[in-house]
């Protein structure tokens, strides 16, 4: 019985290459026996291409599909290089069905006006793949990761220079005042939003800041991508209006991206909504998940049988742990014999209801709280409180123990994820193109997503 390989992309990528490089002819024998378009083109799509404008199509849906793809399993970085290619490669043209070249702005237009139905295509395809995956490996197509980043923008705020310049301008006027930060200053003074694109936000990423359009991305565990979501896209925030942040001023600063833990269910809702048949039974996530209200959605709202995510060290205090009784109500940190007295529920906006406990020893005198211990185990005026959760036994018992062989061996396949997005940033060239568009930048990159699941 042979083990199962798991699928790099950057393997199959590399293989792409060598192939073209050293037989072309094959390789495009190879393209036109396994890379059926016309299968995976919904018929909706071909019925708005081929609308009556007037005149014949000159240039075939198939091609335009076909160069797409090919672009990014070259490693083309811009469209105008991509038309280059066309006209020096014979062979390119004839597998995409172009009898001429098309220009650059015709290219730019199918991406910005045929974006949904590229969307379409590679739902379509993610159900295709699916059973290819099981068959691959069932363990690994059972599992679920998930994680954002950003795709940086052709915007001015990227550019260093824009920064280095303000910088600049702070030091010279606060160059008599030493206890202003000019680089702290700096970053304070940025704009949330890019000036020219508000769909490019200034982000966190790969060790950073920039300003780059935020986007979602769920890899089963073999690495091939089953959902993508544009975070900050009009029609994401409208099927979702609980993400959506009321503005008191009207300021386009109050215009935050979504959050990577606010995000994680919305995905998962889409996800399940356009693919039914899908039971994944593990999930994988990084720290920034972990909170009692995600646990109780995956195990309870989309049925996951695990879910390996990382104690965030955020979320744990610093002062000694309480314990709990027989009955789950938390004990005092110093004596396991006293239960913390109960003051009632916290209902906070943005936040899971918490059941909230105060320390046993507390005595309310003369409008006023005062601790009686001897050596109480926090220096708060109203000495140690604590909460509990609805769901905080799966946080703590995640149907899997936390320092095993199994979880270990399991949670390291979640780099996958990672390994996914920076091959698509790297190889493909997503992180270098030269646009601020956000419909074709989404476009361009579901064109991606569709050459991975291929």
């Amino acid at each position: 019985m042979t083990k199962s390989h798991q699928i790099s992309l950057k393997e199959s990528f590399s293989q792409f290459k060598d192939m073209f490089q050293d037989d072309v002819s094959s390789f495009f024998q190879l393209m036109d026996e396994h890379f059926d378009f016309q299968q995976f083109i919904p018929s909706t799509f071909r019925n708005a291409f081929y609308q009556s404008l007037g005149r014949t199509r000159l240039y075939p849906l198939e091609g335009f599909l076909s160069a797409l793809v090919l672009q990014k399993i070259f490693s083309i970085p811009s469209d105008s290089l991509l038309l280059l290619f066309l006209n020096l490669c014979k062979e390119l043209r004839d597998f995409c069905g172009f009898s001429k070249v098309p220009d650059a702005s015709l290219l730019s237009r199918f991406k910005h006006g045929f974006e949904p139905y590229i969307e379409q295509m590679f739902q379509l395809m993610v159900d295709y793949t699916e059973p290819i995956c099981q068959a691959v490996d069932a363990s690994l197509a059972q599992m679920l990761t998930f994680d954002t980043s950003g795709i940086e923008l052709y915007v001015t705020e990227n550019n260093p220079k824009t920064l280095n310049a303000l910088i600049k301008k702070l030091k010279a006027f606060y160059k008599d005042n030493p206890d202003v930060d000019p680089y702290k200053m700096a970053y304070g003074l940025m704009p949330s939003q890019a000036a020219s694109c508000p769909d490019a936000k200034q982000m966190y990423i790969n060790g950073h800041f920039c300003y780059a359009d935020k986007f979602a991305i769920l890899t089963n565990g073999l690495g091939i991508v089953r959902h993508i979501s544009f975070l900050d896209d009009d029609s994401f925030k409208s099927s979702h209006p609980e993400l959506t942040v009321e503005k008191k001023s009207g300021s386009p600063d109050e215009d935050k991206s979504v959050g990577d833990a606010s995000s994680l269910i919305p995905v998962l809702n889409d996800f399940f909504t356009l693919h039914p048949g899908f039971h994944p039974d593990v999930f994988l996530g990084d720290a920034s998940f972990d909170s009692a209200e995600l646990y109780g959605a995956l195990f309870h709202d989309f049925h996951f049988s695990k879910a390996l995510i990382p104690y965030n060290p955020r979320n744990e205090s610093r002062l000694k742990k309480v314990g709990y009784n027989e009955y789950g109500y938390p004990t005092c940190p110093n004596d396991p014999s006293l239960a913390m007295k109960y003051h009632g529920v916290t209902k906070e906006k943005g936040r899971a209801d918490r059941i909230k406990w105060g320390c046993p020893r507390m005595q309310y005198k003369k409008g006023q709280w005062h601790c009686e211990c001897e050596h109480p185990c926090s220096t708060a005026k109203k000495s140690r409180t604590t909460y509990t959760y609805e769901n905080m036994e799966l946080r703590m018992f995640p149907d899997i123990q936390r320092d095993s062989d199994e979880w270990n061996t399991t949670y390291r396949i979640r780099t996958i994820v990672e390994c996914a997005i920076n091959h698509f940033k790297t190889n493909m060239c997503i992180a270098g193109r030269k646009t601020r568009n956000h419909t074709t930048t989404k476009a361009d990159d579901l064109c991606q997503f569709r050459n991975n699941s291929e």
